[in-house]
């Protein structure tokens, strides 16, 4: 007499299926992509799967010896392939900076600026309004509290504004520094962002000689860019090219790689762009530039004044990055050389295992533990946009003032603590089950400023929605199978090169 037939124990297949046993999986997350579906795990690994592929993985049958068990056994998804020491280990990766502390001090040398930018950020004065200009004083403390930073590397940007309007203050500023590096010992770079149109030969010669990073902005062809940047009693389209060129013909001039040194750029996007993604792509093409940053506009400064008339859809964004983006591709397999940064930083994440450290997109963000802002008056924030919201009227993310606080005294602040907490993906509702969450962040200062909450709504964040969209395009770029795409064009995007003309080393 036989025993009668019972359920399989959990875990074993019957043996009528003709699989040895059910395949328990690891944690991971999924999305379903037009015809397949993302899978992601807490190291970064993904995979995509077709539907019936990933009715296998669910019911936890496939075949012992088949391509699907292969491939998500190599990339951790299945129980039996990766050891959790290795699974740590891309975690730890991802997540290296971490323990890098704030590298990026960002300076407000003044807030009088001589252009009339549409969706000015920063809520600039007149250029006869020098009492918004930073004092040396001021400059001298800032500095001192970013050489007490743990991080081994920093950045002093200089940004306004219009930084080029108290010139004198960013000379002192990296001469300062530079005397005290001598003693602090750390790797020291030296970033400007500035319209140009201010420049002459006596400050294009320090810049050039102390090897100060220069990012500008370029709206696009000349009609667009002085609709959104006008200058007064002149053409700042014209002059931020003329000062672009001299730079560029400077680091040629001491034998400098034009590829790794140039002028960058980087434009916001409003309502007079939409439409003319091309058109932008091919000024930049036209100019020579290697990179253009597609930025959706932020709600800071003359720009929430002027949402109505500029502003759009998170939706209207992502139709005009995408036909850029689809533009910029279709040029590099043609053999010309130009990426898009926002595209890159994802790109960076999904294709490496490595993060580029953008503070606005990483978990935890980098307000306050990533970065640091000190205002032209001594005032200091966790991050510039948080300075931002402070010209606004509301100082809810100051963590300090460089008159009485040293270093620890703003790192303790509760505002640092609170903004790190609100930006860690992996507690958030709509973000702790994202299979975008290894790629993601989120900035507690613009879901304050659109939202009125350190934690965002992801299901109505503006920001949520475009990040969202960008890399389901992305990811239906990679699933489409095009190895040239992916290795003649995203391989070279995602590479770094380093450019030591723009570091003192101790």
């Amino acid at each position: 007499m036989t025993a009668p037939d019972r359920p399989a124990p959990l875990g074993v297949a019957p043996p009528a299926s003709g699989y040895p046993g059910l395949q328990r999986s690891n944690h991971f997350r999924f999305r379903h992509l037009g015809g397949q579906v993302l899978l992601t795990n807490d190291g970064g690994s993904y995979q995509l799967l077709s539907e019936a592929e990933f009715e296998q993985l669910v019911s936890g049958n496939f075949a012992p010896d088949g391509n699907l068990r292969t491939r998500l056994l190599e990339a951790g998804f299945l129980q039996g392939g990766q050891g959790e020491e290795e699974r740590t280990a891309q975690l730890a990766q991802r997540k290296a900076f971490l323990g890098l502390g704030p590298y990026l001090h960002v300076l407000i040398t003044s807030l009088r600026c001589n252009q009339a930018c549409v969706y000015c950020h920063a809520s600039r004065r007149p250029m006869d309004a020098t009492e918004f200009d930073m004092s040396p004083e001021v400059a001298e403390r800032a500095v001192q509290v970013a050489m007490q930073t743990p991080a081994p590397s920093i950045t002093l940007e200089f940004q306004g504004g219009e930084p080029l309007a108290n010139f004198a203050v960013v000379r002192h500023t990296v001469e300062k520094a530079l005397e005290l590096n001598a003693t602090v010992r750390k790797t020291l770079a030296f970033s400007l962002v500035s319209n140009l149109s201010l420049m002459d030969d006596e400050k294009l010669a320090f810049i050039l000689d102390h090897g100060i990073q220069v990012c500008t902005s370029l709206d696009g062809p000349e009609d667009l860019h002085n609709a959104n940047r006008p200058l007064a009693h002149g053409n700042s389209h014209a002059a931020t090219l003329r000062w672009m060129e001299r730079i560029d013909q400077g680091y040629l001039d001491r034998g400098l790689d034009p590829a790794l040194y140039h002028v960058e750029a980087l434009l916001t996007v409003t309502r007079q762009s939409l439409g003319r993604a091309r058109d932008i792509v091919d000024e930049y093409v036209k100019r020579g530039l290697k990179a253009v940053f597609l930025r959706p506009l932020n709600p800071f400064g003359f720009a929430r004044k002027t949402a109505g008339r500029i502003g759009y859809g998170a939706e209207e964004f992502l139709a005009f990055h995408r036909e850029a983006l689809d533009y910029i591709i279709a040029l590099n397999l043609e053999g010309k050389e130009i990426l898009e940064r926002l595209a890159t930083i994802f790109l960076v994440k999904i294709l490496t295992g490595d993060d580029p450290n953008y503070l606005d997109i990483r978990s935890p963000c980098g307000a306050g533990i990533g970065q640091i802002a000190y205002s032209f008056d001594g005032a200091v924030f966790c991050c510039d946009e948080a300075r931002m919201l402070h010209q606004m009227g509301d100082s809810v993310f100051q963590i300090g003032n460089l008159e009485h606080d040293g270093y620890g005294d703003l790192i303790e602040s509760p505002v640092v603590r609170s903004v790190a907490l609100a930006s860690c993906l992996e507690g958030l509702p709509g973000c702790a089950d994202c299979a975008y969450l290894p790629f993601c962040g989120t900035c507690p200062v613009f879901n304050y400023s659109t939202q009125g909450n350190i934690f965002g709504r992801m299901a109505d964040n503006q920001k949520c929605r475009i990040h969202m969209g960008l890399m389901d395009h992305l990811f239906q770029l990679l699933g489409a199978g095009d190895e040239r795409l992916r290795e003649e064009v995203f391989a070279r995007w995602v590479e770094s090169r380093d450019r030591p003309y723009f570091v003192h080393d101790f």
